[in-house]
């Protein structure tokens, strides 16, 4: 059985209509009307003990809502969600006890009084036996550097430094669940190494099981073995980093910089993609063509000063994800639109309309 299982869940909120003028002001008020927003569409996932999953898409996507109802601050309209054994939002007390989690700006900690006390503060709210207290502040403050902080008032330390606080103050009575919603937004580059280290360190240590959502790929890149994609409140894609390079991107660049200029050429199994000066980029396809084999090629015609092979960035990976399932939707609606019974329902159509067998989410 997987630690966290979602099956089939949508969450729909309830949005008040404004309508202009004074007709729509005065109708507001005793006749208000409601549209229900779509947040998160019929998703479902497992996630196994021990594991890292990035959880990425744009604003908006959804990422934020699935969060919120895994750590049972929501409650799904329709579906099921079960964690540890347990439906967040039903047994919270107990369910409190066994996850942590951080929500991006939103700190846990108490505002005017100084780190350590609101440490002290969560291990009586937690019952956290002292021996585990201070085991866990003894191992947390070295690993994220909390000494020089951690007798200063919160609202007096650097983004960074709250950020490692909070997440400190998550691990605090050891969870088996961390759950991070954008945790680094707007916090320096030497901040977000340590924490990525120190999240890199309690899973394999202690096989904390972790779900970060964020907007940075690269810290995607860098934690995240698996990967699932969240758009329009339905998951794209679920898989490996790895697995994603080999679906989406299997072109590689080699460049080149030769020891003397010379003049542009062709190369079998590559393309001639730039040229400038001594370099020379080549594209090549990773399945079809060995990088080994290709320099081989080069070193004997003309001699080479310096070469590196690189990987398409993973922003430019994301985005063809995206392009793609934009592309058969589009196709969809198109083969939709050829038949003429669909045409009236595909003009009037405002949300997902079905029958005859065929559905139709518009996103």
């Amino acid at each position: 059985m997987p630690l966290i299982h979602v099956q089939s869940v949508t969450k729909q909120f309830r949005r008040r209509l404004r309508r202009e003028g004074f007709r729509g002001t005065f109708a507001n008020l005793f006749i208000p009307q409601y549209e229900a927003i779509t947040a998160v569409d019929q998703v479902s996932f497992a996630i196994e003990a021990g594991e890292i999953v990035g959880y990425i898409g744009p604003n908006g996507a959804g990422k934020s809502t699935t969060i919120k109802m895994l750590s049972g601050i929501l409650v799904p309209t329709s579906g099921a969600i079960e964690v540890l054994g347990l439906i967040p939002s039903r047994q919270r007390k107990q369910y409190a006890r066994q996850i942590g989690a951080v929500f991006g700006q939103r700190t846990s900690l108490w505002w005017d009084v100084p780190v350590i006390d609101s440490f002290y503060l969560l291990r009586d709210i937690y019952k956290v036996p002292e021996m585990q207290f201070q085991r866990n502040l003894a191992l947390f403050s070295d690993l994220l550097g909390l000494g020089e902080f951690i007798h200063v008032p919160v609202r007096q330390l650097s983004l960074g430094q709250r950020v490692l606080a909070d997440i400190t103050a998550a691990l605090l009575h050891d969870p088996a669940i961390l759950f991070l919603d954008e945790p680094t937004i707007g916090v320096d580059v030497v901040s977000k190494e340590r924490l990525r280290s120190f999240l890199r360190e309690i899973n394999q240590a202690r096989q904390v099981t972790i779900l970060l959502t964020t907007h940075d790929l690269n810290e995607i890149e860098k934690l995240c073995p698996r990967v699932l994609i969240i758009d329009h409140g339905h998951i794209l894609y679920d898989g490996s980093i790895e697995d994603i390079r080999t679906r989406y991107a299997s072109e590689r660049l080699l460049a080149i910089e030769f020891e003397d200029a010379i003049p542009d050429f062709s190369l079998e199994g590559a393309m001639l993609k730039r040229s400038q000066g001594r370099k020379k980029w080549f594209a090549f396809n990773r399945f079809e063509t060995s990088a080994t084999d290709l320099i081989a090629s080069i070193n004997l015609k003309y001699p080479v000063a310096d070469l590196t092979v690189t990987e398409p960035e993973i922003e430019d990976v994301i985005r063809l994800i995206y392009q793609d399932q934009a592309g058969r939707m589009k196709l969809e609606l198109n083969s939709f639109s050829a038949l003429p019974a669909w045409n009236a329902r595909l003009r009037s159509c405002t949300g997902r309309s079905s029958g005859c067998g065929y559905s139709i989410t518009w996103w």
